[in-house]
């Protein structure tokens, strides 16, 4: 019988420790920020930010306070570095076109549009973890790369022939420059003009790989940059996860693993901070926000990803656990895409039950990522269940 008991605290204390290191090692300064401010609901730091940790007000925030959709150094900033001149992308939107552009991208990544987009990623996780069988190790990082860019190319219908490579590559250079926008403290020269170039190069690959227009192409742009930063950010650090905390069992069983899903994701907060601007004066746990004031919603603090394990057995709230992906009108529609896709590559490598034997951080990653996890099998699909 699959044991599914709970880790070990040392185990997990271990998997906490090695997840820590995409933080430390990429950015050291924004973790040292958010560890020391993390026991304060609200911070100001500064005249003009504000660094929201404490759940209840995250919520509030996202859901009552107006925000301006097209600030500087926002996500609907750097939504409009994705757009020609004059056009509006879904999270700069206001209003009716917002909820009209919500509702589009939700069809096409609501249930029945994951089960048009799953057979794209099961064929690919069926082939590229052959290797594992074998007794080969297996760099995880690049089969996310291919898993997202794969699945991007079926969400836009590009044509066939393209690369699923090259536009996880592309999206990932648009995110990289886009997000030095958002992080708190000095920009460097020319940030905005690379952000741009990289911006243009990746319309451009969707323009040219489909039969998009100008606007549509740059909606694509957006996608693709949410969906692959997200994906190759998020896969191989719940991989770790389960492997150094020793949770394959719980991967293994399909009554836990939606659990363990929305648990892992929690944990690994994929955009542990969202940044926003307040569209109007407002107090936030008895502090005074003004309009115009920039707020750095930290998603790590709000889920709890800092201080509470994964745990199938005994999950967080879904309501908290939904935190990673924002709230109300301005929570993330991929987020079932997102649990579709952990859940399927989960299922395929809990056989196998693989430990981590090189891991190695991506510096440069828009998202707190690796850049190299390197899985070895310790077991087989056709070993017996007790001796696993």
């Amino acid at each position: 019988m699959t044991d599914t008991t709970a880790p070990a605290p040392r185990a997990v204390r271990a998997a906490r420790r090695r997840d820590r290191r995409v933080y430390l090692h990429a950015r050291p300064a924004l973790l040292a920020l958010l560890a020391a401010s993390r026991r304060r609901p609200v911070l100001r730091l500064g005249r003009r930010t504000v660094l929201i940790n404490d759940t209840d007000t995250y919520r509030y925030t996202l859901t009552r306070v107006p925000l301006d959709r097209t600030a500087a150094g926002t996500t609907g900033g750097a939504a409009r570095e994705l757009a020609p001149r004059g056009a509006s992308l879904l999270f700069d939107q206001r209003g009716a076109a917002h909820r009209e552009a919500r509702r589009a991208v939700a069809d096409s990544l609501g249930a029945a549009g994951v089960e048009r987009l799953r057979p794209t990623w099961r064929a690919l996780l069926a082939r590229r973890l052959a290797p594992l069988a074998a007794g080969h190790d297996l760099d995880l990082v690049p089969l996310a790369r291919e898993l997202a860019g794969a699945t991007v190319c079926r969400l836009v219908d590009a044509a066939p022939g393209t690369d699923p490579m090259a536009l996880a590559s592309a999206a990932a250079d648009a995110a990289a420059a886009a997000v030095r926008d958002h992080l708190p403290g000095p920009r460097l020269p020319g940030t905005a003009q690379l952000a741009a170039m990289a911006a243009n190069r990746l319309r451009a690959l969707l323009a040219d790989r489909t039969l998009a227009g100008p606007e549509e192409a740059a909606q694509h742009a957006m996608l693709a940059v949410a969906a692959i930063t997200t994906t190759v950010a998020a896969l191989p650090r719940a991989a770790a996860w389960c492997a150094t905390a020793h949770l394959w069992p719980c991967a293994a069983d399909d009554s836990l693993r939606p659990a363990l899903v929305r648990e892992l994701l929690r944990v690994t907060a994929p955009s542990p901070l969202l940044p926003r601007v307040s569209a109007a004066n407002t107090t936030l746990a008895g502090h005074r926000v003004c309009a115009g004031d920039r707020l750095l919603l930290v998603a790590r603090h709000a889920a709890r990803a800092h201080d509470t394990p994964p745990d199938a057995h005994c999950p967080a709230d879904p309501a908290t656990a939904q935190l990673v992906f924002g709230a109300g009108p301005h929570a993330c529609p991929g987020a079932p895409l997102a649990r579709a896709q952990l859940a399927d590559t989960l299922a395929a490598l809990a056989p196998y039950r693989p430990t981590v034997v090189r891991a190695r951080v991506d510096r440069r990653a828009a998202l707190p990522s690796w850049r190299t996890l390197t899985l070895r099998a310790t077991t087989s699909p056709s070993t017996p269940v007790g001796q696993r």
